[in-house]
């Protein structure tokens, strides 16, 4: 039961992503949500979990807008596990733990699909890609995890407790 909220879950940030933020969007700059609920799953729920739910919404980014099916999974489920290190020291009242998280996250992900995206096809102006479209995201992310930490936060945790009250 806990996995169906969890990938609903990422399947409702994505469609939100894509639907709501695309309409609200800056200069066509869309705040990460899937970042949100990886970071969130992982320092919340742990590695694993924080690598499932970033394999879930890579891959739906993949196939909705890669032309590979792969490299953001990828990159998501990296995200994820990496956030999963941070499980031990997370205090669920801390807002500033989660934000830092998040935003190195964002940061990741936004420098590898660089990496993957624009340096292999020789287009090598790191300069404008991170004025133009990582600062902006960032801190459209940042403004949005502002928002919504509470409610995801709130969410992850009933999944989770729940997981522990079972074992």
């Amino acid at each position: 039961m806990r996995r169906i909220i969890e990938i609903a879950a990422v399947v409702i940030c994505f469609v939100l992503q894509c639907t709501f933020f695309q309409a609200v969007s800056f200069a066509g700059i869309v705040p990460n949500l899937l970042i949100i609920i990886t970071s969130c799953a992982g320092f919340i729920g742990g590695k694993r979990d924080g690598m499932i739910t970033g394999f879930c919404g890579g891959i739906l980014v993949d196939i909705f807008y890669g032309s590979l099916i792969g490299p953001n999974a990828l990159i998501f489920m990296y995200i994820g596990y990496i956030n999963g290190f941070g499980n031990r020291v997370f205090y669920p009242e801390d807002v500033k733990f989660p934000m830092v998280f998040i935003a190195l996250s964002d940061i990741s992900c936004l420098f590898l699909q660089y990496f993957f995206g624009f340096l292999f096809r020789a287009r090598l102006d790191l300069g404008f890609y991170f004025t133009h479209i990582m600062i902006p995201e960032i801190i459209y992310t940042m403004v949005v995890t502002i928002i919504i930490y509470m409610p995801v936060r709130s969410l992850v945790n009933r999944i989770y407790v729940k997981r522990r009250e079972v074992q």
